[in-house]
């Protein structure tokens, strides 16, 4: 059961959330152009993907951190400060070369959720990173299927499934506390639903 556990959290680890929430809106939105797709999916795979590697990578060879899970309150400093500055350089630099308004307010909300878990380190509580980006992505899902007048509710009821998986296997694994999966939900989930007025 514990191998079953690992696999979930690593299909589901946040650093796949963005690039997720990316493809996730090419596939709802009816009017995205192969332009826009290429200009948006591409670099964006690569800001959220490879770079975090190469630079897990480097952490850890230099004994920064000691696993991709990130389980001290130390380790996690360093990811997030490099997440908000990749945030800050889709948003500014990427996004705005092939605009699509509903992609640009989706990453401002995962700064902003991102932002939030990296000040609560500074008050020693570990926000559960799986769960923001669960609540992340959920709650986009379903904003996107109402904006674009979509029904999606099969995979919106899939996703509400693989999260509560999510955060079953992180409590199994004694990664995370319950008040942590909580936490890391609800901010997820708010930072998303606060900036809804501006775009749905």
């Amino acid at each position: 059961m514990r191998h079953i556990f690992q696999i979930i959290s690593y299909l589901f680890h946040p650093l796949f959330i963005p690039i997720g929430g990316t493809v996730l809106y090419f596939m709802v939105a009816p009017y995205s152009t192969l332009d826009t797709q290429s200009g948006n999916i591409l670099p964006i795979f690569i800001l959220t993907v490879i770079i975090p590697i190469i630079f897990f990578l480097i952490l850890k060879n230099v004994g920064v951190i000691s696993s991709i899970f990130l389980p001290t309150l130390q380790e996690r400093k360093y990811p997030l400060y490099i997440s908000c500055i990749i945030f800050l350089m889709i948003l500014y630099k990427v996004i705005p070369n092939n605009y699509v308004q509903e992609l640009f307010y989706y990453f401002t909300g995962l700064l902003t959720a991102t932002s939030a878990a990296l000040i609560l380190l500074f008050f020693k509580f570990k926000t559960s990173m799986h769960l923001l980006g669960m609540g992340s992505i959920l709650t986009y899902m379903i904003a996107l299927s109402i904006h674009f007048e979509t029904n999606i509710t099969l995979a919106i009821s899939m996703f509400t499934l693989f999260t509560g998986m999510v955060a079953t296997s992180r409590l199994y694994l004694k990664a995370h506390t319950i008040n942590e999966l909580l936490i890391g939900f609800i901010l997820g989930c708010c930072s998303q639903l606060i900036i809804l007025k501006y775009w749905l």
